[in-house]
């Protein structure tokens, strides 16, 4: 593994007008440029990350030796031939030059363009326009054809010494290191890229936060001759849950925080339990029902946290197998759903195994 990833964070933002320079900006709760940073370290495709940036006071301790700090230089063509310049002394066979304004880029993206630069001295991901799209030139105003406008993103991925000789030699300034390949008649791979890669260019490009939290809580008593559901999973036990459904007291404690984060009323408004058609319903159902509802209404879960009171079965056990149930349910990933079990010391009717409660907090944005 001889690769670097350079990430150029020392623009100005001069067309963002925020209170504060774009790649410093909390997005999704951190700073735009560590995302980029993160991504990285998690693909483990890179020896050493070069931040180019001009604020040396930025703590990046948490990264270890991860990532090397290079001070940026007036324009981004400046910037870019400085961490070109500090991964050659690394002896860098390859790098990928990303800017930080691009932080919704994949980890598959990543590989694409590492895998492709074995054929390859430079591989660019791109899309096409959606846009019909024209070109004015001395007055002149012609119509392109679309499907053959490559719109083309980073990170971009290059053979270093290739792009260090013409980055040496380039005189001018470049919005990316593609252009110096394209104009010198460089062989240049291009590869589809993420139409989610977007860069944000404006402070109208970040949505805004519209973060909602909602709280469900539901208790079943435990009976002979009842099955038990916890989390949509079936668990061999003497007792079971007493209710109208199912009696699933995990999902229907997710089903309550998720509508009320929606504002959308609670679980026994939905599916009373006076209701024929509800009886010995599986959660499973009614969970799912909630979901398409709320996904409907443009609402999007961030993260679901559960806790399981109960003095019997031990969680522990089960949690695996209840969350990935969940987070097909729920159309969550896995690390969106943690569960916690939680006994009652034996006191009241949960520690004398007569009951088993749940409660959820929900999280769940809503986008217009």
């Amino acid at each position: 593994m001889n690769n670097c990833f350079i990430l150029l964070a020392a623009g100005q933002s001069k067309r963002f007008k925020g209170p504060k320079h774009k790649q410093y900006i909390s997005y999704k709760n951190k700073p735009l440029y560590e995302h980029s940073i993160d991504k990285a370290i998690e693909s483990k495709l890179f020896k050493k990350i070069i931040l180019v940036i001009r604020n040396k006071n930025i703590n990046i301790k948490k990264y270890g030796n991860n990532v090397k700090i290079v001070n940026g230089g007036k324009e981004r063509s400046d910037s870019s031939f400085l961490g070109i310049k500090y991964a050659k002394k690394l002896n860098a066979k390859n790098i990928l030059i990303h800017d930080a304004a691009r932080p919704n880029f994949s980890l598959n993206l990543l590989k694409n363009l590492v895998r492709n630069l074995k054929k390859d001295s430079a591989v660019i991901p791109y899309t096409n326009s959606t846009d019909s799209v024209k070109y004015k030139s001395k007055g002149n105003v012609y119509n392109l054809i679309r499907e053959k406008v490559l719109n083309t993103q980073t990170p971009q991925a290059f053979k270093l010494k290739d792009v260090y000789e013409l980055s040496k030699n380039n005189k001018r300034k470049v919005t990316d290191e593609a252009t110096m390949f394209i104009e010198r008649n460089f062989k240049v791979k291009f590869i589809k890229g993420e139409n989610s890669n977007n860069k944000i260019t404006y402070s109208n490009d970040i949505e805004k936060n519209n973060v909602k939290f909602g709280i469900g809580f539901d208790v079943h008593r435990l009976v002979p001759n009842k099955k038990l559901y916890l989390g949509g999973l079936r668990i061999k036990a003497k007792l079971g849950t007493l209710g109208h459904s199912d009696g699933d007291p995990v999902l229907h404690a997710i089903t309550d925080a998720i509508l009320g984060a929606c504002g959308k009323g609670d679980i026994g408004q939905k599916f009373s339990d006076k209701s024929k058609k509800f009886k010995n319903i599986r959660s499973t159902i009614l969970l799912k029902k909630v979901i398409d509802e709320v996904n409907n209404s443009n609402y999007s879960i961030n993260n679901l946290d559960i806790n399981i009171i109960t003095q019997t079965p031990k969680i522990s056990k089960y949690k695996n197998k209840m969350i990935n149930i969940i987070s097909k349910l729920c159309n969550l990933s896995k690390n969106q759903i943690n569960i916690k079990g939680k006994t009652a010391e034996k006191l009241g009717v949960i520690g004398k195994e007569k009951a088993i409660a749940c409660e959820v907090i929900a999280s769940v944005n809503k986008y217009d």
